[in-house]
């Protein structure tokens, strides 16, 4: 299957470009606030216990989260996958349009974010995170299908007639060729919407709706933490590794590297959530 012509490019007005990929961190951001919001607003989520944050205060919430996951995940693409970026071309440490942002650097910068708001505001950090985590896979959702419409983090050589050739004239015209040759390879970056977005979404919301999961701080992230790591894992056997990494022992990625720790905290976030007595019910 050929990739299609997609251009990154949804509109050109003057130097002003409007890319997909822009457009798909809009969109996550803005569904995700919502759906927080709504989380926060249903009682019946919280067994007649108080949400750990109100709608105006994830209001002021969202702008950091923004920034850490901007800086993050940028900052942890050139630190994990490309640290000689920083001396060989500084400017493209800051051109996050041309795609290159790591998810675990987004992490990363979104607890850092989560840390800061609830030490300025007095709240508690995982009854955060556990909102915050419910919401994330909309935003991933629409980052793995920007990587597709992109073109980059394309999977393994497969037979399989889903296999997809990702070159086209965009790819031939920004590379001068196409990095990823003339082989059928895996669209990793769909398994991973599939995974990472959907069916991580609704397992997520099964937790918070079915089980009522969000009374007890830290479970809902830590079944975040857990079943990312593990699609994350269980994907990278599917995507190609990142140019430029070292060859790891045992078959490892970076991917799988920065996967493992997220597993083992999911574990111990579920297990500390659920040693305690259930909370009352209203």
């Amino acid at each position: 299957m050929q990739f299609p012509n997609f251009d990154p490019v949804l509109v050109q007005i003057g130097p002003l470009a409007i890319r997909w990929y822009a457009l798909a961190y809009i969109a996550g951001i803005l569904l995700g606030w919502r759906y927080a919001v709504i989380l926060v607003r249903d009682s019946r989520l919280w067994r007649g216990a108080a949400p750990p944050i109100n709608p105006a205060q994830i209001d002021d919430l969202v702008l950091w989260i923004t920034l850490g996951v901007i800086l993050g995940g940028r900052l942890g693409s050139i630190l994990f996958y490309s640290p000689d970026t920083i001396w060989r071309d500084p400017l493209e440490v800051f051109k996050i349009w041309n795609g290159g942002m790591s998810f675990h650097g987004g992490l990363l910068g979104v607890a850092l974010a989560l840390a800061l708001f609830a030490r300025k505001h007095r709240l508690p950090l995982l009854g955060l995170a556990d909102i915050v985590a419910a919401a994330q896979p909309i935003g991933q959702f629409f980052g793995r299908i920007a990587n597709f419409i992109n073109g980059e983090l394309w999977g393994r050589p497969t037979d399989g007639p889903w296999g997809v050739v990702f070159c086209n004239e965009r790819i031939q015209q920004v590379y001068g060729g196409c990095p990823a040759g003339a082989l059928a390879r895996h669209p990793s970056q769909l398994y991973e919407a599939a995974l990472e977005g959907l069916v991580l979404f609704l397992v997520l919301m099964a937790a918070t709706r079915l089980g009522r999961w969000l009374p007890r701080r830290g479970a809902v992230a830590g079944l975040f933490l857990l079943l990312y790591g593990v699609f994350r894992i269980s994907l990278e056997n599917v995507r190609e590794p990142d140019a430029g990494m070292p060859d790891f022992p045992l078959g490892l990625t970076m991917g799988i590297i920065l996967s493992i720790p997220m597993v083992l905290g999911g574990l111990f976030l579920i297990w500390r959530a659920f040693r305690a007595p259930p909370p009352a019910s209203a």
